[in-house]
């Protein structure tokens, strides 16, 4: 007997938009060239509207949505710290962040916005760094015009041409050594006239590491380089440590609620399959890019990449989000959870045990 089944009207107006919202990050000619009356074509002479400074958050959380719709000067400030962290409950890593935690701060800024970028080196830090920012048109991303010895500071100035979410990272060698150790964060530029509107939106990056000890081995564990060269990962992580967004630290959401994942790929080496268990993307921004695919149970995202994904929650209960190459998640720590809370839904599921 046929029966039908009310789709929550979330989960309908993510649906519905989604095709509009494909066109938002890039919308171009059939020839592939920007239309002249698109509002994310950046003319490079058009006088900036006044300053501002960056909202930098750290994960999982994000930045507010921007207010403004013409572009301004955007200043952003992040500091490398060298810092003991706990990659485990009981074991502790090196890590070299930007700003003191992995993944690093998330950048939030508009098309045609021109950044102002300060990158500052800790006094105690025992290397030089620099930052390469996928979102920039220029040499290094940056990273020639950032190499900071510690103590020191370097500026440098960008406009940000094309919308999409781009990953950031350390770019002095060795390269490897310096991701392997954290050093990585996204940069969210938006178009001219925002993102769709969403009930919640959270940061999360999968980053792998590579340490002396096995995965949870006690005690302050050391960058193993012979195991980063054959890509043999002991952690591969959310966030920066394992069970950083799970349990009690799960993200928190309600049934009917409309949830944005801004996801990115550090790396330095394996290439994410990531999946929600229990729940459908209605819409994926596919390489963080304009091409958005629907209905998604599994989306690739490289390293050095990102993806954005939406999804209406339907049921209550615990998600849980994780690499689906699936020994990493259950033995290697890539597992993160939503919390969704509320009523019941016994048209979408159904427990008869």
């Amino acid at each position: 007997m046929p029966f039908n089944i009310e789709l929550p009207k979330a989960r309908i107006s993510l649906l519905a938009t989604a095709l509009s919202a494909s066109t938002l990050l890039f919308s171009c000619q059939e020839s592939g060239k920007a239309s002249d009356t698109d509002k994310n074509v950046v003319h490079l002479n058009a006088p900036l509207t006044g300053t501002v400074t960056a909202e930098l958050t750290d994960a999982p959380l994000v930045p507010k949505p921007l207010t403004y719709n013409t572009p301004k000067k955007v200043i952003v400030e992040l500091e490398v710290i060298e810092k003991v962290m706990k990659i485990s409950d009981e074991t502790e890593y090196t890590f070299w962040t930007f700003g003191g935690h992995v993944p690093g701060k998330f950048i939030r800024v508009r098309v045609g916005d021109l950044v102002d970028f300060t990158l500052k080196n800790a006094p105690n830090s025992k290397v030089v760094h620099n930052i390469d920012l996928h979102a920039v048109n220029g040499p290094g991303g940056g990273a020639e015009a950032t190499s900071t010895a510690p103590g020191q500071s370097s500026n440098f100035q960008f406009r940000v041409l094309q919308p999409g979410l781009y990953v950031y990272h350390c770019a002095t060698g060795p390269v490897g050594m310096h991701i392997a150790n954290g050093m990585y964060g996204m940069i969210l530029v938006e178009p001219a006239e925002g993102l769709p509107k969403v009930d919640r939106e959270f940061y999360l990056m999968q980053g792998d590491f590579y340490t002396k000890g096995k995965f949870e081995e006690k005690g302050l564990q050391g960058f193993d380089e012979e195991k980063a060269i054959k890509e043999q990962a002991d952690y591969v992580l959310f966030n920066g440590r394992v069970r950083s967004t799970t349990g009690k630290n799960a993200l928190q959401a309600n049934v009917g609620e409309t949830v944005r994942l801004f996801v990115g790929n550090g790396g330095p080496n394996l290439v994410s399959s990531f999946h929600a268990i229990g729940e459908i993307f209605d819409n994926v921004y596919m390489e963080g890019g304009a091409a958005v695919n629907h209905n998604v149970q599994t989306t690739l995202i490289p390293a050095g990449g990102s993806s954005i994904v939406e999804m209406s929650l339907q049921v209550p209960g615990v998600l849980n989000l994780v690499d689906h190459s699936i020994y990493r998640a259950f033995n290697k720590g890539a597992i993160a959870q939503i919390k969704v809370s509320g009523k019941e839904n016994p048209a979408v599921f159904k427990s008869n045990k």
